[in-house]
């Protein structure tokens, strides 16, 4: 789901510096940056239930709001989801402020136990909740080294073209993933495709959307989730798409993201596949499936996170009858 549903400064602002948007800005900006985070969030509120159903909601946000937003009965189909890239950041700014400002022991455990599932599952929130699969045997780069040879000297960040080259080697992973691991039966032709022998797959055009300038040290961990769905009008009968999202561990958001458009070919007759080889196509209807369960699955994670934290901040310091504790000068 594109957050463009209030094109506001804060909107714009991330899009371009990424999580590092508030931080860069100066205390007068930071306030005005927060506030229009905030009307942000109350306009996605109100489109939020036409895409998640009837279960309980709570704010995909970057600052802790109430909610009353009935359930719309809107038909529109369901966009793509996204969530704010900060959400990770301002989640556990949220926890922090709670903690800072005085909890009960019990309240304190349940503070820990959201940090701990934060740190254990980030990347499954921000990658599975869009879909992408993150299981062990379909990842690309898990933790892939970024090396301080991959640096542009001159920007003193990676350079450009290293991120395509994250891209290949990724897509690469992908299909002998596949063929090793998910297919067995049909090992041979997938590990074939990436060979210039028979039927191989060929990279027609590919687009990166740059984030914000990694650096090294960092790591890397890259996946890849294909589009549209294979049996729907909208599918070439001889190309897919994959979207790549390569996030960076040290900074817990995406580094980039790219979009790839992938070609069948055959070498042998020199031109392009009449439709999908069979083998392709059945994979591809199976990992479109996972896809949206594991789009669902991570969305409905996030929002029983969102309201855990939701009860620990009307718990605490936004209560009517809220007092900072400060300590206290007893002995």
């Amino acid at each position: 789901m594109k957050l463009l549903l209030s094109l506001t400064s804060s909107a714009i602002t991330t899009a371009i510096l990424g999580n590092a948007a508030i931080d860069l800005l100066d205390p007068p900006c930071d306030f005005l940056l927060r506030s229009s985070h905030t009307m942000l969030t109350r306009s996605v509120q109100r489109q939020l239930p036409r895409y998640f159903g009837s279960f309980p909601l709570r704010s995909l946000s970057t600052t802790p709001t109430t909610h009353d937003a009935n359930p719309s009965t809107d038909t529109t189909p369901a966009r793509p989801h996204t969530i704010d890239p900060r959400w990770l950041t301002m989640i556990k700014r949220r926890v922090g402020k709670c903690m800072m400002f005085g909890l009960k022991p019990e309240q304190v455990e349940e503070g820990g136990k959201i940090m701990q599932l934060l740190a254990r599952n980030w990347r499954e929130l921000l990658a599975g909740s869009e879909g992408f699969l993150t299981d062990e045997k379909r990842r690309s780069l898990f933790r892939h080294n970024v090396v301080w040879g991959e640096q542009s000297f001159s920007a003193g960040h990676v350079n450009n073209v290293t991120y395509a080259r994250y891209a290949e080697t990724a897509r690469v992973n992908w299909t002998r993933n596949i063929g090793i691991h998910i297919d067995p039966a049909n090992k041979k032709a997938w590990l074939n495709l990436l060979n210039s022998t028979g039927i191989g797959l060929i990279l027609r055009s590919i687009k990166i959307d740059y984030k914000f300038p990694m650096k090294s040290p960092d790591k890397i961990t890259v996946y890849q989730k294909l589009i549209p769905d294979p049996s729907s009008h909208l599918a070439s009968q001889s190309a897919f798409q994959l979207q790549v999202m390569i996030l960076s561990e040290a900074h817990q958001r995406p580094a980039a993201r790219c979009h790839e458009d992938i070609v069948t070919y055959d070498y042998k007759k020199n031109q392009k596949t009449p439709e999908l080889p069979p083998f392709l196509y059945d994979q591809f209807k199976v990992i479109w499936e996972l896809q949206e369960k594991s789009k669902l699955e991570w969305q409905q994670k996030i929002l029983k996170i969102e309201n855990r934290v939701r009860t620990l901040e009307v718990e605490s310091w936004d209560r009517p009858d809220a007092v900072e504790d400060t300590g206290s000068a007893k002995q």
